[in-house]
């Protein structure tokens, strides 16, 4: 490690010297803060050992100067004419710590190796940052369709807001939680947790102490105290998947939590302050499941601010190209495999397929055709579907099949014209857009239906 020594006194900055290149480090010396500057110039060391008082300057002012170029570089104050006020104010600045002449060199040392350890982890915190954001990042919603477009818009827009809840919604496999995660790492929360957790995997009891952790003997297994997801993220995100799933007990738990941003341990009787941002995401109709009294009416109000749609994948075959393009990169990099397209008649297979899991299932079929397959393109035979047809392709498919016996078509369109205002949250111009109608031609039809009494956004 490179240290800078800045000290007026040539004998301190040879002790100095003497002992950190014993301990493996490289010093460079300055006597003032001139020196100090170009030493700085020349080459950013890992940690400064500075006195307080120079010929020229002061340590505060060089402080100063050090933390604004780099405002992690620890620095460690050394100073003859140390009182409480000036160690107060040094460590307001920014100093990591300050010692007093005259000093124990072994007390400095071990300061130094702890100013170090925490440089070093801050560092690697940071690189971790960096590599979660380029696996996690908004670049990871590949699509050049409408939605996806909008969706990217939304995301960018969310994650650099103060938004404390954001509700995603999304037939299964539909990449829910990747939205999530570049909400998260396109943030200003991405340097904390983001922890996640699916609804449906426990029973209500654990899942209570997952979520807001428990005190030791608050039930017969407690032997100790543990920390929740809540507690654990605190200042990150915690994406609850599968929130349509959650028992209605729990829900208003969950209630609580997200207007007093406050909770309880289970067995505990202190309220628990934090600040986290939930993202929650359900591939159920929640306003279904509130009619059914299964999902809480205020908590869907409280999740229900900002809302993401995500449209299954055969409501957008023209993103599938990119999908596979990026699918095939990512495990061709990982297998080390040279496969590096696909081939046009598998691309047709791939685009007119109905694709019932999604991207997920997309994903799958790309991996495993990677991996088994032989040659450097990706032929029709090496892709396993779910489904052992193709749909057929967009200019002979029907929309609608009628059933044999008939149907009365007043009783179809109210069906579709409902299924589009669920999907949108009741936002009749969205709805509009789905359908293929201006925004009145849809009030039309909720008022020619009855839909205007059930009406949830305008």
């Amino acid at each position: 490690m490179n240290i800078l020594v800045v000290d007026d006194e040539k004998l301190i900055r040879w002790s100095l010297k003497e002992r950190l290149t014993r301990e493996g480090h490289a010093v460079t010396e300055a006597e003032d803060g001139k020196s100090a500057a170009a030493a700085l110039d020349a080459e950013l060391p890992e940690l400064v050992l500075l006195d307080m008082k120079l010929p020229d300057t002061d340590g505060l002012t060089i402080l100063r100067s050090i933390l604004e170029r780099a405002p992690h570089l620890p620095v460690i104050i050394i100073t003859a004419y140390s009182t409480v006020d000036t160690a107060v104010e040094a460590m307001r600045v920014g100093a990591y710590d300050y010692i007093s002449k005259p000093f124990d060199m072994d007390e400095l040392t071990i300061t130094v190796k702890r100013a170090l350890e925490a440089s070093t982890l801050r560092r690697e915190v940071k690189e971790r940052v960096r590599e979660e954001k380029v696996r996690f990042g908004i670049h990871n919603l590949v699509g050049k369709s409408k939605p996806m477009q909008e969706i990217g818009a939304l995301v960018r827009k969310v994650s650099q807001s103060q938004a404390s809840t954001v509700l995603i919604r999304g037939e299964s496999g539909t990449g829910k939680d990747v939205i999530a995660r570049a909400i998260h790492f396109e943030s200003a929360r991405a340097d904390k947790p983001f922890m996640n957790i699916t609804c449906t995997a426990l029973q209500d009891t654990l899942l209570e102490s997952e979520l807001f952790g428990h005190e030791k003997g608050a039930f017969t297994d407690a032997k100790i105290q543990k920390k929740g997801l809540f507690e654990l993220a605190n200042n990150g995100t915690v994406f609850l998947d599968e929130i349509g799933d959650m028992s209605p007990t729990l829900q208003a738990k969950l209630l609580r939590a997200l207007e007093e941003r406050a909770f309880r341990r289970v067995g505990g009787s202190q309220d628990i302050k934090v600040d986290v941002r939930i993202i929650a995401a359900t591939n159920r109709p929640l306003e279904k499941l509130i009619e059914e009294k299964k999902f809480r009416e205020d908590l869907y109000y409280r999740l229900n601010i900002i809302t993401v749609d995500v449209p299954p994948l055969r409501e957008r075959r023209e993103d599938v190209a990119l999908l596979v393009d990026h699918f095939l990169k990512r495990f061709a990099t990982e297998f080390r495999k040279t496969v590096t397209d696909v081939s046009s008649e598998a691309l047709r297979k791939l685009e007119c397929y109905e694709w019932p899991g999604n991207v997920r299932e997309l994903k799958n079929v790309i991996e495993r055709a990677v991996l088994l397959g032989s040659g450097p393109v990706v032929a029709a035979d090496d892709l396993t579907m779910g489904r052992t047809t193709a749909a057929a392709p967009e200019k002979d498919k029907k929309l609608f099949s009628l059933p044999a016996k008939g149907c009365k078509f007043d009783e179809l369109e109210k069906d579709i014209v409902l299924q589009a205002l669920e999907r949108t949250g009741w936002n009749q111009t969205r709805a509009g857009e789905l359908l293929g109608m201006t925004r009145d031609q849809v009030h039309y039809r909720m008022e020619k239906f009855g839909l205007l009494k059930n009406e949830r956004v305008s």
